[in-house]
């Protein structure tokens, strides 16, 4: 299990998270304003939101971080990104953790999310949490024009009891 320490995110962190999101995702990154978009509705009593960016205690430096939205009675997972020299370690399960006690705390009776076709050590992720292949979004990854496979979760609180974070 990873050492790095989950926390809200916060607009100071939107600058380390774009250099991991470049890294990670140089054809589709998201923007400096699509963060902060997001986090403009993660704070608060309307709150809709939940980021968190996973932290190493020593030096501080980020190494993750995810994010999810709801509307209703379903949440949707936005990002879950973790450092290459971060992987294998559990850190995508700690966060997609996180995110999915946020779906349970707002009330949501699914999550959904989209997924590469191409990347298969997160769908073994979500898999793993009970997530299911429900359709395929053509070209939805742009500009590569690579498809996603939308996939979802019934009653996310089944797939958090019992689960411990650090953090």
């Amino acid at each position: 299990m990873t050492t790095a320490v989950l926390r809200e995110m916060r607009w100071w962190d939107i600058e380390p998270v774009l250099e991991l999101e470049k890294d990670l995702f140089p054809e589709d990154a998201w923007s400096r304003g699509m963060f902060w978009s997001d986090l403009a509705h993660a704070r608060g009593p309307e709150a809709t939101r939940r980021y968190v960016v996973a932290e190493c205690p020593e030096g501080g430096r980020i190494v993750g971080y995810g994010g999810l939205a709801s509307a209703g009675d379903v949440a949707d997972v936005q990002t879950i990104a973790v450092a290459r020299e971060h992987w294998g370690t559990g850190l995508g399960a700690v966060i997609l953790t996180e995110l999915l006690r946020a779906a349970t705390a707002f009330e949501c009776a699914q999550v959904l999310l989209e997924c590469r076709v191409d990347n298969v050590r997160a769908q073994k992720l979500y898999e793993r949490f009970g997530f299911e292949a429900i359709g395929f979004r053509r070209g939805y990854y742009q500009p590569g024009n690579v498809d996603a496979i939308v996939m979802r979760l019934n009653d996310p609180s089944t797939s958090v009891r019992g689960t411990e974070i650090n953090g």
